[in-house]
């Protein structure tokens, strides 16, 4: 279906349809968006994406390899007590980390990538079940 301006229309913005070579239907402005929304499908709605809320729990919770001693530690120690030695042991090991890059001559930058990396393969191992 084609459809162009009509010249008679003038600054009234009337369309004409030229469906099958017939000029004489034209369709108005307003019955042209009436008739438009008719032919869109009611049940297409657009909302939010639902999504989860961010979690700060391990996503490897229970897997790797020292998993299970972890576990067990912390069940013989109490929550409490295996946390502050968790703490303590994470922040000796970021400073070994730091030291290692002032003997190098690492940034900054490359300081804080290798941290992240400890991280994500203390997570692998199980070190943070």
């Amino acid at each position: 279906m084609a459809a162009s301006i009509c010249a008679r229309g003038g600054l009234q913005g009337s369309l004409v349809s030229s469906f099958q070579g017939s000029w004489e239907s034209s369709i108005s402005g307003d019955e042209y968006y009436h008739a438009l929304m008719q032919s869109v499908p009611r049940f297409v709605t657009v909302g939010k994406p639902v999504c989860s809320p961010p979690s700060m729990k391990n996503v490897n919770e229970g897997k790797g390899l020292f998993a299970p001693a972890v576990v067990i530690t912390r069940n013989i120690i109490g929550k409490k007590r295996f946390n502050q030695l968790r703490g303590k042991a994470i922040a000796l090991h970021s400073q070994v980390i730091t030291e290692f890059c002032k003997s190098i001559g690492a940034d900054a930058k490359q300081r804080q990538g290798l941290i992240r990396l400890a991280k994500k393969n203390g997570e692998r191992l199980g070190f943070l079940a």
